[in-house]
């Protein structure tokens, strides 16, 4: 282990002469920009802390459950910060702030559809998700069904909710750091995609927990302060503020009402379905309920990350209202063709700048680069525990794979997807991937959750119904997707969509859930009859949590 850090972390020293190349933006071509050395600088501190942790966690990770769960070791305010970590993603606090600085009240459509799909996540799911599971949602889905069919779709939904969030979150990552530190893509592809697999091959859940735990209270901290600068700029008045913003913003009265963006209804009700129930099923958050030691905790847990979650989308909120004011006006920011540099996104950065000077500037772009390392390694770490847990040791071993074997599945799983991670990043490295984060967001809303839901609260699910919602649920959301704007105009570059709307969950997440209901009634095989009748007992353990494992391996 020590010398694997150290070999990298001479590779990265390697790196440093190669930050003084053109830089980017997040969607666009590459504009030259000089070197950041304080964010740099920020930044190694960061890796090297970091990298301890993961040094720490590994002489601590000796089982699965070491791996896939920190060993249930978290407790609820811990495993809440992670959670909370998880969702404070670049993309959200660049995306949702720089949505507010373009479209004003449209942007917390993405904000509050997240916020309240913890509620559900709380009452509905955290509980008898701990109790019933023990690695993945796929532990869950397949408790009173049979294991190999259902576990191979549940792996197979989990695999590409992973990586193609993972595509997105590559990219994203090689043009934020292109802008904020000066170094060419691959490098920034190759850099964040080692720091991913050593996180997760060497520490495990209980490493990339304690990154995101770190990250979430670095990101709410320079959050905090900046939207405390704007707000103290305007005598800590929203209405003072609100009023010089639709001075300042050339929509004016606009900004503050509905339809600057999202034009048709029916978009904006898909995208608010896609962030509700695609939030509550996303398998890196799934997991991370099994941290922690007991349903109570699991619920603190959730509690914990509402909170912090609700009050990090009101600094973003405040972020991007105080971007219209300083930044949009300020010929600082701007290059040669009179655009903002780095685009809408790169408002809230410029805005650090605006109120912390270049320390501060470093401070944040810093920090904007640790949230993607944590983010990818929560995602990492998701998918490999589906080729390892659910796929070799469930379906290929059928349960009988020693612990140390699946653990090496695991790390040689982990070390796939890094390069796979990378691979596409630099694939999809000019290509709009705005509709990849929508089809990892419909996939979870349409093929993982109406499984997830009914599998705890229906007697009548069947593996056939499993199998048939999570197929139908996927192809639609994929298909529906590809025959959209997103992809059949914007990429194939035909003139119009086959399919009107942008995002599909309204029409997606809909078939799923009747592809479960049609094929499990249709289904009266003698296996079904017996699904049906171990219903009530997983019912008793999901909502006390006594009972034995066992009615999962028969």
């Amino acid at each position: 282990m020590k010398r694997a850090l150290a070999v990298f972390v001479s590779g990265l020293a390697a790196l440093l002469p190669t930050l003084a190349c053109a830089a980017g933006t997040i969607d666009g071509p590459v504009t030259a920009r000089p070197t950041n050395w304080i964010a740099i600088g920020m930044f190694l501190l960061f890796v090297l802390f970091t990298l301890g942790i993961t040094w720490w966690a590994a002489r601590r990770t000796r089982s699965a459950a070491d791996f896939y769960t920190a060993g249930g070791g978290l407790n609820g305010w811990q495993n809440g910060l992670a959670i909370a970590g998880d969702f404070m993603s670049a993309a959200a606090f660049l995306g949702v702030s720089a949505l507010i600085y373009a479209s004003g009240f449209d942007g917390l459509i993405y904000a509050l559809g997240t916020v309240v799909a913890w509620p559900i996540i709380l009452f509905v799911i955290a509980e008898r998700l701990r109790n019933l599971g023990r690695y993945t949602f796929a532990d869950v889905v397949s408790f009173r069904l049979a294991q190999k069919p259902v576990r191979i779709v549940a792996a197979t939904c989990t695999l590409a909710v992973t990586i193609i969030y993972l595509t997105a979150q590559m990219v994203g990552a090689g043009k934020l750091v292109q802008l904020l530190f000066g170094t060419s893509y691959l490098s920034a592809e190759l850099l964040v995609g080692t720091l991913m697999v050593l996180y997760v091959m060497f520490g495990g859940m209980l490493a990339t927990s304690w990154v995101q735990m770190i990250k979430a209270v670095l990101l709410i901290s320079g959050a905090t302060f900046m939207a405390g600068m704007v707000l103290a700029h305007f005598g800590f008045s929203y209405e003072t503020l609100f009023r010089a913003a639709i001075a300042t913003h050339p929509k004016g009265d606009a900004i503050m009402a509905p339809g600057l963006m999202v034009k048709s209804p029916v978009d904006v009700f898909s995208v608010a379905v896609a962030l509700l129930f695609g939030t509550a099923a996303l398998p890196h958050i799934l997991m991370r309920f099994f941290t922690v030691a007991d349903a109570q905790e699991a619920r603190k847990s959730v509690f914990v990350a509402t909170g912090l979650i609700g009050y990090f989308y009101l600094l973003c909120f405040t972020i991007g209202v105080g971007a219209i004011i300083f930044v949009s006006t300020n010929p600082e920011f701007r290059d040669a063709a009179g655009k903002l540099i780095g685009g809408g996104n790169m408002a809230a950065v410029h805005l650090a700048q605006v109120v912390g000077g270049d320390v501060f500037l470093g401070f944040i772009s810093a920090v904007s680069f640790a949230t993607i390392l944590a983010v990818v390694a929560g995602l990492t770490l998701s998918g490999a525990s589906a080729i390892s847990h659910d796929l070799y040791a469930s379906v290929v071993c059928k349960g009988k794979a020693s612990e140390a074997t699946e653990m090496r599945v695991s790390r040689g799983a982990t070390l796939m997807l890094g390069v796979i991670a990378i691979c596409m990043g630099l694939l999809f490295e000019r290509q709009n991937i705005a509709f990849m984060s929508t089809l990892a967001m419909s996939i979870a809303a349409s093929a993982n959750f109406p499984v997830l839901i009914l599998s705890m609260f229906w007697r009548g699910l069947t593996t056939r119904g499993v199998v048939a919602s999570s197929i139908g649920g996927l192809v639609s959301a994929v298909g529906l997707i590809v025959l959209g704007p997103a992809v059949w105009v914007d990429v194939f570059k035909h003139s119009e969509p086959l399919f009107p709307f942008s995002n599909p969950v309204l029409f997606s997440m809909p078939i799923g859930f009747a592809c479960a209901w049609l094929f499990s009634v249709l289904d009266t095989s003698e296996r079904a009859n017996e699904e049906r009748g171990r219903f009530l007992a997983q019912f008793v353990r999901s909502m006390t949590g006594l009972g034995s494992a066992a009615a999962a391996k028969h």
